[in-house]
């Protein structure tokens, strides 16, 4: 077939190239099901916490270099973190020397939640990953003039604690992606939710242990400030705006009821729309924590986590393509309105769509269960989940595709992650740079 001919389509006409290729792209992934399917499963069957997924990990490596093709991945396992991996196919043209191809990554989480496993479905995105890079590759592969490009998968660890891929942005990982795709389960499906940024922070207070009983007035109650900055936080939430979210536990209380708490330890997540609000926020909150060591004589120690995790950026012309090519098999998306009442949690591919353009739409598994349960859980290790799962890697797929192929796609691309970043007005190294730990004793 000579470039920019077709095949006849199944109303009789022909069909373009570009259809040709998001159909060789589907078929590829429908011959790679069984394996895509095992893959999944061995996942979700051994669920493992973040930066410790390392039977997770040698699955996927295993996966890509047991791939049987007639190009292979170039596979690096343990890529700058120990649990994550890279695995890269590049086009035969692309190395002549010439110029730099286009590289379009796709990743993989792994993670999962204690005690319940993966109730996020991460064992599924896991699988979309691997499974949207096959189809492309092989619909890259059947072109007649393969276009400069360069696929590559990232298993992205510690998605749930930590922000694997933050520590990956750091470490250089994607540097030179031009356009990166994920997606993440859910109960519904969605090209965009509005995921918030999130700062957590761990308080620890510091008392004085006595006898409850005898002489409990020489004793500085650290259970006492954990439950007045619990209550501080309750009162703060009368002031605080609806889109805002605060919620925590107490971690540690005391050993024994006739012992005045020496000591106790709290844990928050804080979560804003935007990275612009989230110090805003967080001095409330600190405001908060400190307020009850000073009324109990506590010291407090305030310690913020290793990373921020920073809003999900919006891409347009990203959504758009993805609707059309999920609309065409078949998927039925919520309403624009729908979305932008529809309350989310937050991810580490937020700070990743500060500096590359990027999709992380939502996707039906065939269960109304919502995620973070033992129902989800159940659903995410499911057969029925396999056919949603497998349709959306297509749609990724053909929306990558879209990319490559479609003129001025990319340039629109590249064009709305210019105007996020500048609607969100965001001051790179000032968050970053923040240091959110802070001592306070009282007098």
């Amino acid at each position: 077939m000579r470039s920019g001919e077709g095949l006849p389509g199944e109303g009789g006409g022909t069909l373009p190239e570009l259809e040709l290729l998001k159909r060789r792209a589907a078929e590829c992934i429908d011959e790679a099901a069984e394996r895509l399917g095992a893959l999944s499963r061995e996942i979700w069957s051994e669920p493992e916490l973040a930066y410790r997924e390392y039977r997770a990990h040698g699955a996927m490596t295993r996966f890509f270099e047991q791939e049987p093709a007639a190009t292979s991945w170039t596979v690096q396992p343990h890529y700058k973190l120990d649990t994550a991996f890279r695995a890269d196919w590049e086009a035969p043209a692309s190395g002549s020397g010439g110029p730099a191809p286009l590289q379009l990554g796709f990743l993989c989480e792994y993670d999962a939640l204690p005690g319940i496993g993966h109730a996020c479905g991460h064992n599924l995105i896991a699988e979309v990953g691997a499974a949207a890079a096959l189809g492309l590759k092989g619909a890259l592969e059947s072109h007649p003039s393969c276009p400069l490009v360069k696929i590559t998968v990232l298993g992205t660890p510690a998605e749930e604690e930590g922000g694997g891929k933050i520590d990956l942005i750091e470490a250089g990982a994607f540097k030179n992606l031009d356009v990166v795709f994920m997606a993440h389960p859910s109960q519904e499906n969605a090209a965009y939710l509005p995921d918030v940024a999130e700062h957590d922070v761990t308080v620890k207070y510091y008392g004085k242990a006595s006898h409850a009983a005898a002489y409990p007035w020489e004793g500085l109650n650290a259970l006492d400030a954990a439950v007045l900055a619990y209550n501080n936080l309750s009162v703060l939430r009368q002031q605080m705006k609806p889109s805002w979210r605060v919620h925590g536990i107490i971690k540690h209380g005391g050993v024994k009821p006739n012992i005045i708490p020496s000591y106790s330890e709290l844990i928050y997540y804080l979560r804003t729309p935007t990275m612009k609000e989230l110090p805003i926020l967080t001095k409330k909150a600190e405001d908060c924590f400190k307020a009850a060591a000073l009324a109990t004589g506590c010291t407090v120690e305030l310690k913020g986590g290793v990373h921020d995790y920073y809003n999900v950026l919006p891409n347009k012309s990203l959504w758009k393509t993805y609707i059309e090519n999920g609309k065409k098999l078949g998927i039925e998306f919520i309403s624009e309105d729908s979305v932008s009442s529809c309350s989310s949690g937050s991810t580490d591919f937020g700070n990743v769509t500060f500096v590359v353009p990027g999709i992380h739409p939502y996707f039906y598994i065939g269960s109304d269960a919502l995620n973070h349960t033992e129902q989800y859980t159940a659903a995410a290790g499911s057969q029925e989940a396999q056919f949603y799962t497998l349709r959306t890697a297509k749609a990724l797929v053909m929306t990558a595709l879209d990319v490559i192929f479609k003129p001025g796609l990319l340039e629109r691309v590249r064009e709305d992650f210019r105007l996020s970043l500048q609607e969100e007005k965001f001051l790179n190294a000032t968050v970053q740079n923040q240091d959110l730990s802070t001592t306070c004793e009282s007098p």
